[in-house]
């Protein structure tokens, strides 16, 4: 679920928000920085969860309807299509994934329903809907592109729930991209024979990326005098004042990453970092940083310092 890039992200701002120096005790913002990574799993199971809530608020408003005093003829034999659907079905009775809920503690939506109603609401009212429930029937091919629209097109643009995500977790927001990805992934790719492992994705591709996060984090503190003075020496001609504190970090990263981390090729270390300060930095921070790492990259190579291991790697 997790990708290198949104690693590096992370590691970029702990380190920006880190503020003493090398030799002072960093564990507590390496902890941070694991726990960061951590809470992006807790905001899947969150969205993931919010399927599962809105169905059972479906549930609930065809049981009400029935039982009213007054009932008309389609309250009492409604379209249960949409309660019934075969993916939201899948997902409820996905034994691992409600493991995981529990354990995880995603309990958010018993406390805050109206945001399930905002959702459910925004559903009904949708043409998306009101093609889906033309018919009483479907398969589990229909059932999971309408899933799939309803996702894309209402919960992941909705701004209620964008801003109830920034309100109960700032850093959620960094992470709500590659989460609504990554769900919209699964959504495609479930069968209705798919494994309950399916819905409950490894955070980690493997224990690489993992190590990778702590090496980039702890690397770059313990070396940052001397990449500082490397940074320094190319950019004499500019105002220190002028240097973003967010480009000046990515640089960092960068040097100790094309220094210290052998199977990463420099092409990769380069476009990485250039793509992170255009989303996060100022308009012409890709092409500071970009002048100044390719300066680096021509002296390493030809003083021999890059020690980059494998075919294809500068």
């Amino acid at each position: 679920m997790l990708n290198r890039r949104h690693i590096r992200v992370k590691v970029m701002q702990t380190l920006y928000a880190f503020k003493g120096s090398e030799s002072d005790d960093f564990s507590k913002d390496q902890k941070f920085l694991l726990f960061s990574i951590d809470n992006m799993y807790n905001l899947y199971l969150l969205l993931i969860s919010l399927l599962l809530e809105v169905q059972k608020r479906a549930e609930n408003d065809l049981q009400k309807k029935q039982k009213k005093h007054l009932a008309t003829k389609e309250d009492k034999d409604p379209n249960k299509k949409f309660v019934n659907n075969q993916l939201l079905k899948l997902l409820r009775d996905n034994l691992q994934l409600k493991d995981q809920l529990e354990t995880h503690k995603i309990t958010n939506w018993e406390l805050d329903g109206e945001y399930v109603d905002v959702i459910f609401k925004a559903i009904v009212k949708s043409d998306l809907y009101k093609d889906y429930m033309q018919t009483r029937v479907s398969d589990f091919k229909e059932d999971r592109g309408f899933i799939i629209d309803v996702f894309k097109d209402i919960i992941a643009p909705n701004e209620k729930l964008y801003e109830y995500l920034e309100d109960k977790n700032l850093t959620w927001l960094d992470d709500l991209s590659t989460v609504n990805t990554t769900i919209l992934k699964l959504l495609r790719k479930v069968k209705i024979t798919s494994a309950e492992s399916h819905f409950t994705p490894k955070l980690y591709k493997d224990i690489d990326d993992e190590k990778f996060a702590v090496d980039l984090f702890k690397k770059t503190l313990l070396n940052r005098s001397l990449i500082n003075k490397e940074i320094e020496a190319k950019t004499k001609n500019w105002d220190s004042d002028r240097i973003a504190n967010v480009d000046y970090v990515l640089l960092q990263m960068a040097i100790n990453e094309l220094k210290n981390f052998p199977s990463i090729p420099v092409k990769v270390t380069i476009n990485e970092y250039l793509e992170i300060a255009k989303e996060y930095s100022t308009p012409k921070s890709s092409i500071f940083i970009n002048g100044i790492l390719d300066k680096l990259v021509k002296e390493y190579d030809a003083d021999g310092k890059l020690n980059k291991v494998g075919r294809g790697l500068l």
